[in-house]
């Protein structure tokens, strides 16, 4: 049980950032005036404050961290911002491509290349990777593009990979990165929405995980290399919409997925597996709250964990910090419409412990990531979505 104090405001002590220059435009994300927004919630094993850190961004979806110390934010509307609290401004980046903002769409989530430099935008690999909504009429496919860092500004953009076939409504895109530690590069796809037995077709990149290169390319040794009835970039299937997904320090990938009506999974994503989706769910169907498909079949794989009642994930992490103590090697699962913070502790592959650490004290959780400064990074999907920052206060 969570025990919450009354809420405090202060200012965040200012830190020492580096400054940027380059052609940038000024935004309203307010930063200088970062509040505290619980100052001290409890948990089982530690205590934790919660600042609000910057506000203002138009639906967020991701967070990454430069190496001197400044954030980027991607937003659905196709902006990427630079956060800089210092200045108390956050500015775009100009030389982003036209994005679909229909329904779920957008710009989406954002990584940084694993060897990412940074300095005088020299580095051979100051890439930053990007997913996002790419329009096609009225339709759209999930897009994978990377953009070169050059002295605080965005170089031209390198146009990667996109899902096979374009398609409406405008949902279940997908979208996560996370790297492997061979350097490759997973990215999921949701099934789309309007056809749930694409995720299914081998033939079909919907409803799937896929594998690529850093430049987008097919790894030698993907599962389904030489299998002329499967699309060489999948990695896994049966996928609904993976919108949560980590690679672990032990090189393990885990995802959170959508389920449909309840029935929201956590996976371990192993290479070559089927998940199920639509055969196998323990979700109900939206208009007739009847079961869809069923608990578990041969071939394919069952989830490692389902979430309780409608938690709609959105955003995983593992806790890397040894700042956090008993939490560290435990994941954080974010969601959206039941706006959780859920810790999740593995033990031999299973989730052995569940701690709810928000609920509603945010808002609807859509990114989660750990901060290189030995703090946990949240960001709220809103009109006027922010950025969070948790850090234990008993450490």
């Amino acid at each position: 049980m969570l025990h919450m104090n009354n809420h405090t405001q202060r200012p965040l002590p200012p830190a020492v950032w580096a400054g940027i220059s380059g052609l940038m435009l000024a935004s309203a994300i307010n930063t200088a005036n970062a509040e505290t927004v619980q100052e001290s919630l409890e948990t089982d094993h530690l205590n934790l404050s919660i600042e609000r850190i910057a506000d203002g961004f138009e639906h967020p979806w991701a967070v990454a961290f430069l190496p001197d110390g400044r954030y980027l934010v991607s937003e659905r509307s196709g902006q990427l911002k630079l956060v800089d609290p210092e200045s108390g401004e956050a500015s775009t980046l100009e030389g982003m491509p036209e994005v679909s903002t229909q329904g779920q769409g957008g710009l989406l989530d954002v990584a940084l290349h694993p060897d990412f430099e940074g300095e005088n935008g020299e580095g051979d690999n100051d890439w930053i990777y990007f997913t996002w909504s790419k329009p096609e009429g009225n339709n759209s496919r999930s897009a994978l593009s990377r953009v070169k860092w050059q002295n605080g500004q965005l170089g031209e953009v390198e146009h990667l990979f996109e899902q096979d076939r374009a398609s409406g409504p405008g949902r279940h895109y997908g979208s996560r990165l996370a790297w492997l530690p061979d350097g490759t590069l997973l990215m999921s796809i949701g099934d789309r929405g309007s056809d749930p037995p694409r995720a299914q077709a081998s033939d079909d990149h919907a409803g799937s995980t896929l594998r690529l290169t850093a430049t987008g390319d097919v790894p030698d040794d993907n599962p389904f290399v030489g299998d002329d009835t499967t699309l060489d970039e999948i990695y896994s299937m049966g996928n609904r919409n993976i919108q949560g997904m980590t690679v672990l320090i032990n090189g393990e990938a885990w995802a959170s997925e959508h389920g449909p009506r309840t029935g929201d999974e956590l996976n371990h994503i192993q290479a070559g597996n089927n998940y199920g989706w639509p055969e196998v769910s323990q979700g109900n169907d939206y208009a007739t709250n009847e079961p869809i498909g069923a608990d578990s079949l041969p071939g394919m794989v069952d989830p490692v964990y389902v979430f309780e009642g409608r938690f709609a994930p959105a955003g995983l992490a593992e806790v890397t910090s040894d700042a956090f103590g008993e939490w560290q090697g435990n994941l954080l699962a974010g969601g959206l419409g039941s706006e959780k913070l859920l810790r999740l502790r593995l033990e031999e592959g299973h989730v052995a412990e569940e701690e709810l650490i928000l609920q509603g004290e945010v808002g609807r959780i859509r990114d989660v990531r750990q901060g290189p400064d030995d703090a946990i990074y949240l960001l709220t999907d809103a009109p006027q979505g922010g950025l969070y920052r948790l850090a234990p206060t008993n450490q």
